[in-house]
């Protein structure tokens, strides 16, 4: 009898192994339904422009790149922010230049040139795009993406986004709408902080929502529900950009982020981006102490020291915290960034700034990250406030707009 249940249980087990096997196999992204045979029929016969990054890679890592140009006519790539191959840092220049691999014309649109020019188009059919989002509006992907579909509505060029999951899941939405007069590169269409959209679901909105009405196909990730995180559909992790090293960084992005607007490190020239935050004139213990008084779920607070070799506070020892995420789906990253700022500008007096933006003279970083004031007014309960609101509202707006379902 006892060896019947234990054989009973021991069946129990494989059938499980065997079904979370097949759960993580069945998650495919769009370039892995290209590569599969799928949805071919839209590229043939066409020339391909690819818009990607080093994140545009299928489950067996395979460059975008090499894939579409095995598979259909590609004629031209477009780089991002940080270039088609992720050798560009923050903020840096990516130039055109013929690809050595490839031998093909790659447009920089993160220059002086940030939307295609018609010349740019000109021998392409279709615009493919293949790029990892984080989930999140400050994100420059996203904003790259709406110039390209407004170039190619334009120009009359077809629009089709191999889609990928949100790595941060598709149910969590979280933060204010930004205001119209304070849409930027960093903050580029009127959607939260934390969306909770896949980048084909983006740009489905923008066609809808923002009336660029460009002519566009969504190529979708297979087998994706709304509620699983990047650890939890099989695919290996790669950083979509230099400074979003894990899946850590990117669930906590959304708030830490804010510190770019500040004189506080957001851990840039760090092991830990966007998880380190701190300055040399803060009291590591004393803060971690009073963050975690607060109770915030989802997260706690260790007292850190580091020195940046880049960016903020370069080569000087900066006191902080570092993030850590002990329950992933009670975090709520906006408001635990918010109330950092709250408690780290109380206790570094006039220490504490607001800096400017470099790109957008004459504007505060905060307020385009923001996409208000308010934070820069030092209205933090007001600002909770319209992130509530403006969550909510969201959710309702981009339902006609979703691919992909919960469990």
């Amino acid at each position: 009898m006892v060896e019947n249940i234990f054989q009973k249980k021991f069946f129990l087990l494989q059938i499980y192994f065997i079904c979370s096997i097949l759960n993580y196999m069945e998650i495919k992204s769009g370039l892995d339904q290209v590569d599969a045979g799928n949805y071919l029929s839209i590229f043939m016969g066409a020339r391909v422009g690819l818009l990607t990054g080093p994140s545009g890679i299928s489950a067996s890592l395979v460059s975008s790149i090499d894939i579409l140009k095995k598979r259909c006519n590609l004629t031209a790539l477009f780089g991002a922010e940080h270039g088609i191959r992720g050798d560009v840092a923050a903020g840096g220049t990516v130039e055109t230049y013929s690809d050595p691999r490839t031998g093909l014309q790659v447009y920089s649109l993160y220059d002086k040139t940030r939307i295609p020019k018609p010349e740019m188009l000109r021998d392409i059919d279709i615009m493919a795009i293949d790029i990892q989002d984080i989930g999140c509006r400050y994100f420059t992907y996203i904003s790259c993406m709406k110039g390209v579909m407004e170039a190619c509505a334009k120009a009359g060029k077809k629009v089709v986004v191999l889609d990928r999951s949100n790595p941060i899941n598709g149910l969590s939405v979280e933060g204010n709408i930004p205001e119209q007069n304070l849409l930027s590169y960093v903050g580029a269409m009127a959607i939260p902080n934390r969306h909770g959209m896949t980048i084909g679901e983006l740009a489905l909105f923008l066609n809808g929502e923002q009336g660029i009405n460009c002519e566009l196909d969504v190529i979708p990730a297979a087998g994706w529900n709304r509620e699983k995180y990047a650890d939890e559909t099989g695919f290996l992790w790669v950083s979509p950009s230099p400074n979003i090293t894990c899946l850590a960084t990117a669930i906590v992005y959304p708030g830490t982020c804010l510190f770019e607007g500040t004189t506080i490190s957001e851990g840039r020239g760090t092991t830990k981006p966007f998880e380190y935050i701190g300055a040399p004139w803060l009291d590591a213990e004393d803060l971690a102490e009073e963050l975690n008084r607060l109770k915030m779920p989802g997260v706690l607070f260790r007292p850190v020291y580091f020195k940046p070799y880049t960016s903020k506070h370069a080569g000087l020892l900066c006191k902080g915290v570092q993030l850590h995420i002990t329950d992933k789906l009670a975090l709520h990253p906006v408001c635990v960034g918010v109330e950092m700022l709250k408690v780290i500008a109380a206790r570094s007096g006039d220490k504490f700034e607001w800096i400017k933006s470099e790109e957008e003279k004459g504007s505060f970083f905060i307020d385009l990250l923001a996409g208000t004031e308010i934070l820069r007014k030092y209205e933090w309960d007001k600002y909770i406030e319209d992130c509530k609101r403006g969550a909510e509202s969201f959710k309702h707006l981009r339902t006609k707009y979703l691919i992909y379902q919960q469990d």
